[in-house]
């Protein structure tokens, strides 16, 4: 059953590294530039007519990676899985149309904040409710009404409630990724690093899963989630496609990923941590995106109310920039934090199940 995840990851790799370029030479062709804003730093602006778009290379390979790695060995797809992929697919559509119409009109804006937000809402939406559908024998639906942090905790929040925490988190995480997404690679590379920890995660998950559990009387020390493996196979396919597309991705750039990657990374990191039941340790183990997202809301809020700056310029990573650091080294050290937070965040989920142990 590992042989899923091997293989996952290993033709999301594949296809991104051979892929990535074809597409490249697409949308070179057909003039489709990123837009670089006027007031960003000096040194962007070498950046302008780079093609974008390029989440379109990782969106596809990891869902070709997906049903190959199923078709290969023989295991068929979960409900789990699907929807995981479904909600990334529909946010790197709502994406796809907002860069489109970037690149069309010529402007840094493209979809309306309304259109945008009612696409963002609709992906969400449909995931969080069919997520609260399809139980398997053991009763357990792919999301569950609790909330989580290693695992899940406290009451039921009903399914309205659901819903809104649900949304909450995919549109947290989207437009986190999207601020994250302005230094060449520093989104796709703290992604690769959170994918594989979600890999860990599914793979941990599924041994010590209730289901196959031989001692019950501490439910507290299995998981009771509903497709554990399936999980770390899209996780595994989605680190692979992320490195292939990071090899074009780095500095200098061949290639951005454009919003239609931003917004389908975020969803997907929101849908999996909804489904492995890890929806509180997500801000830890993204806790680049986390801090990088505080960092805007800092700097809108002191300027409404002070009329003062905090940050020389919003997104952070922009700050150091203007301080004087290269893009690459804004990256390294940005990815080291992502590490860390990574590393920190599953000490903690090891270690609450070695106390439920």
């Amino acid at each position: 059953m590992m042989k899923q995840i091997l293989f996952s990851g290993v033709i999301g790799l594949f296809l991104t590294l051979v892929g990535t370029p074809l597409l490249i030479k697409l949308l070179a062709r057909k003039g489709y530039g990123q837009y670089i804003r006027d007031d960003g730093p000096r040194e962007h602006a070498s950046k302008r007519g780079t093609p974008t778009m390029g989440g379109i290379a990782f969106i596809f390979a990891t869902v070709a990676a997906y049903f190959l790695s199923k078709v290969i060995t023989g295991f068929p797809p979960t409900y789990s899985g699907l929807l995981v992929l479904g909600l990334m697919v529909g946010m790197g559509l709502v994406g796809f149309l907002d860069d489109y119409i970037k690149i069309v009109k010529r402007r840094s804006l493209g979809l309306r904040a309304k259109a945008k937000m009612a696409g963002q809402l609709l992906g969400g939406i449909a995931f969080a409710v069919l997520s609260l559908q399809f139980e398997d024998a053991r009763g357990n639906t792919p999301a569950s009404t609790r909330l989580s942090f290693i695992t899940d905790f406290g009451w039921t929040i009903g399914p309205v409630l659901f819903v809104v925490w649900a949304l909450f988190m995919i549109l947290a995480m989207s437009n986190g990724v999207n601020l994250t997404d302005g230094l060449d690679g520093l989104a796709t590379g703290a992604s690769v690093l959170v994918f594989g920890a979600y890999t860990f995660i599914g793979v941990w998950q599924f041994q010590e899963s209730c289901a196959n559990a031989l001692d019950l009387t501490n439910p507290g020390a299995c998981y009771e989630v509903r497709d554990p493996l399936d999980l770390a196979v899209v996780a595994s396919a989605l680190m692979g496609s992320c490195l292939g597309f990071l090899w074009w991705n780095t500095s200098p750039a061949k290639i951005f990923m454009g919003d239609t990657g931003s917004l389908a990374l975020g969803g997907v990191l929101a849908g999996l941590a909804i489904c492995s039941r890890t929806e509180l340790l997500l801000a830890l183990l993204g806790g680049l995106f986390v801090l990088i997202t505080m960092s805007v809301v800092i700097q809108v809020g002191s300027f409404k109310l002070t009329g003062k700056r905090v940050f020389r310029m919003a997104p952070l990573q922009h700050h150091f920039e203007l301080k004087g650091w290269s893009e690459v080294l804004v990256v390294v050290r940005f990815w080291i934090i992502q590490g860390i937070c990574v590393i920190v965040g599953l000490g903690l989920f090891y270690a609450g199940w070695a106390a439920d142990k």
